[in-house]
């Protein structure tokens, strides 16, 4: 019979065992040589999708594209489940990682006639290439960062739009009911004005060859809206950007003065330890022997 002693020693030598057993998977996941494997298969991924659109294809090699997207699709799920084996409950604090797992997980749902659609959501797995190249996530960031500043110039815009609609309307709505006969119809031509598609010889001049001075309205709102407004939009978003990059700085830079203070503490801890061996060895030295 086992004595308490061995039976502790065994116990307490179990977790030791299992996170020796995932030391190798944790540092499969997150090697750069995996990452570049999994950057790989989603590229060779993502053109097997688009060579499935083709009829041609698929009658020619219809059957080795398909063995191909299963063997990927594998692939994924065993990376996805790895993942979750390292890293447990973290991996579902982390958004990255929920996205990946939304994206693996719509592609094994059964493709059958109520869920047919999802066919064709199997090309979301190239958005994971969002999540695994650090640089696009760093640009993803900054957009959703950017978000809270949007959404007042997005009220800005409404305001503009609706201003120069009902203006619009009342203008020319009698002469060119197509173009501005309601408010719906005038903020359509003028966002399609506001893109700068067609917007001269499309809209404005047979505009202008009844009204000779509408230049005047139309001119001021491309200024407004196609250069400023925009214009604020892309300084938001490069400011969004920057700030996820100085966030992401300054996380590094505070892993890092951790991690010196760790390694300040462990050489303060390791003086003492050699002054309390030094004594040690003093004093036995000075002892007479007997």
């Amino acid at each position: 019979m086992r004595s308490g002693a061995a039976l502790g020693s065994e116990a307490s030598r179990v977790p030791h065992l299992g996170v020796s057993v995932l030391e190798p998977v944790r540092r499969l996941v997150e090697s750069r040589q995996w990452e570049y494997f999994i950057v790989g298969l989603i590229i060779v991924n993502a053109a097997i999708l688009g060579l499935m659109t083709s009829s041609s294809v698929m009658a020619a090699i219809g059957p080795v594209l398909n063995a191909l997207d299963v063997l990927i699709l594998a692939v994924f799920v065993v990376e996805i489940v790895m993942r979750i084996a390292v890293h447990r409950l973290r991996f579902f604090t982390d958004g990255w990682s929920l996205f990946d797992f939304f994206v693996v997980a719509i592609a094994l749902v059964p493709a059958s006639r109520e869920f047919s659609v999802l066919r064709a959501l199997r090309i979301l797995r190239v958005l994971r290439l969002v999540s695994v190249v650090p640089t696009l996530r760093r640009v993803v960031g900054g957009l959703i960062a950017a978000l809270p500043g949007m959404g007042s110039i997005v009220f800005l815009m409404i305001i503009i739009f609706y201003v120069f609609s009902v203006m619009a309307t009342s203008l020319y709505g009698a002469s060119f009911p197509e173009w501005f006969g309601s408010i719906g119809a005038s903020a359509y031509s003028l966002f399609q004005i506001m893109t700068l598609e067609s917007w001269s010889m499309g809209i404005v001049r047979p505009v202008m060859e009844v009204y000779p001075s509408a230049w005047a309205f139309f001119v001021p709102f491309i200024m407004v809206t196609a250069f400023a407004v925009l214009n604020l939009f892309i300084g938001i978003i490069v400011s969004g950007m920057q700030q996820e990059v100085e966030e992401e700085a300054n996380a590094s830079r505070q892993a890092l003065l951790e991690e010196q203070t760790t390694m300040a503490q462990d050489v303060k801890a390791l003086r003492e330890e050699v002054r309390a061996l030094t004594k040690t060895i003093e004093m036995l030295s000075t002892e007479p022997r007997g």
